[in-house]
């Protein structure tokens, strides 16, 4: 599927999502005031897992770190998700991949935000590279090259 700009022709794909990801975009969307395009910079702003955990628990700060998400929008979502953020968390912690220790990981992004990226897009990079399985046995300098690629790729790519 892909959208077509008025008139012009031009097309641009679709954004591919992973099952949760969909998931999460279905229910975000169902939030008065998210519409897709929020939906997305929220999907985009921190892994799922993470959102669907600061949606559950009430984390009004965590979802605030979000750009574009306000004190109001924050709350708005927690309160009319909170409930259904059940059944998703469920699907979400299926389709995960496992992760790199916590300690190798939280060093790498750590480096990557004095390095100068945002916390979120550091953490993505991080959650990203740590599905291959040769970056969770490597050790964080690697992980570290790993996540450093991904980002400059992400930025030109």
């Amino acid at each position: 599927m892909s959208y077509t700009t008025g008139g012009f022709g031009k097309r641009f794909p679709q954004p591919r999502l992973q099952a949760a990801e969909q998931q999460a975009f279905e229910l975000l969307i169902l939030v008065s005031g998210i519409g897709p395009k929020l939906a997305l910079t929220m999907l985009s702003g921190m892994p799922v897992g993470d959102l669907v955990g600061a949606i559950a628990s009430g984390d009004h700060r965590r979802l605030q770190s979000i750009p574009g998400v306000g004190k109001k929008t924050a709350e708005r979502v927690v309160v009319e998700l909170k409930d259904r953020c059940g059944k998703l968390g469920q699907v979400t912690a299926s389709s995960l991949a496992p992760t790199p220790a916590k300690g190798d990981a939280g060093e790498v992004v750590e480096a990557l935000v004095n390095l100068g990226y945002k916390k979120a897009a550091a953490e993505k990079a991080v959650a990203r590279v740590a599905r291959d399985q040769e970056a969770i046995d490597a050790g964080p300098e690697q992980l570290l090259r790993a996540a450093l690629a991904a980002l400059t790729e992400q930025q030109h790519g």
